[in-house]
């Protein structure tokens, strides 16, 4: 009968266990732009809510307007100039386009405003070129002094404006105020254009000089394409701060031919009556053609406008 014998060698040393390690911290949790923008929701809301009533009280005047161009005189009297008009009334349009000759009005207007902006412009883009480019001597004593012209009441320019105009012959004439409000507008087109004409790389200068350009050529074909975004800008402000002038083609426009719409609307308020919705509805009208400008210029100055931010 056989036995087993049980082994005897050396089986070596007891495996001995591994040691646990240690858990990994957690990493914190970096905040998203989601989380980040639920943070500050309360704030968001906060601000819209405060932009929306800003445009809201904006847009009051003009609701106002639009109510009551479409209602009676005696509508207007009775229920007030909050209410909303029972039938529309086109009588108050009809009044105001023909009392006022709107259509002689508007050419008027659009003629005067046209050249202003064209006239302003250019004389701001040869001024700010000779300031800014030209580094013509005492041209921060320059600049300053057409700031401060900017900055002048027309109140104070009347009388000499007037005067002037009388002596040359331009007395109730379209150009006599052509003519005053493109030296205006050109005050701050140079001012503006200047600091911008300032900054410019005066590499580009450099390399046009050394290809033959002179003076004039570095200007249409180097300068002005540069620039050409924000001349589309003040030619657009321009055009829409002529469109709205009052005092001085008030004093110096004498005649119903030379008028323009701004005089048109004055002229429908007496001493002591007006005619509310004859005057809502001349307003109404007159609004709509700067509103199409705007809107038909409006990519011209926001492309303009963010020109600068883009490189």
């Amino acid at each position: 009968m056989s036995t087993v014998v049980p082994d005897t060698t050396t089986a070596g040393p007891a495996a001995v266990p591994a040691p646990a390690r240690a858990p990994r911290p957690r990493r914190a949790r970096v905040a998203t732009g989601h989380d980040q923008r639920y943070r500050r929701g309360v704030g968001r809301w906060l601000v819209l809510a405060a932009a929306v009533l800003v445009a809201l009280l904006m847009l009051s005047p003009f609701v106002i307007m639009l109510l009551n161009a479409f209602k009676s005189p005696a509508e207007y009297s009775q229920a007030g100039p909050l209410s909303i008009p029972k039938e529309v009334y086109l009588d108050g349009v009809q009044n105001f386009w023909t009392r006022t000759n709107f259509p002689q009005k508007l050419w008027n207007s659009v003629f005067i405003s046209a050249l202003v902006a064209v006239f302003g412009t250019l004389l701001s883009l040869l001024n700010a070129y000779a300031i800014g480019v030209g580094r013509i001597k005492g041209r921060l004593w320059i600049v300053t002094i057409f700031l401060v012209a900017n900055m002048l009441p027309q109140e104070a320019l009347i009388y000499p404006l007037f005067d002037m105009a009388q002596q040359v012959g331009l007395s109730n004439s379209q150009w006599s105020i052509i003519i005053i409000f493109t030296v205006i507008q050109s005050a701050f087109g140079t001012y503006l254009l200047a600091s911008v004409l300032g900054t410019f790389p005066p590499a580009l200068l450099e390399a046009a000089q050394l290809d033959g350009a002179g003076r004039w050529r570095i200007l249409w074909q180097v300068v002005y394409p540069i620039v050409k975004p924000t001349l589309g800008v003040l030619m657009i402000f321009f055009f829409i701060w002529t469109w709205n002038e009052f005092f001085i083609p008030l004093v110096m426009l004498t005649t119903n031919d030379t008028q323009t719409i701004p005089i048109a609307l004055a002229s429908l308020q007496g001493d002591r009556m007006m005619d509310a919705p004859t005057t809502n509805a001349g307003a109404l009208v007159s609004l709509i053609p700067a509103l199409i400008f705007f809107l038909i210029f409006q990519r011209t100055l926001t492309r303009g406008v963010t020109a600068g931010a883009v490189k």
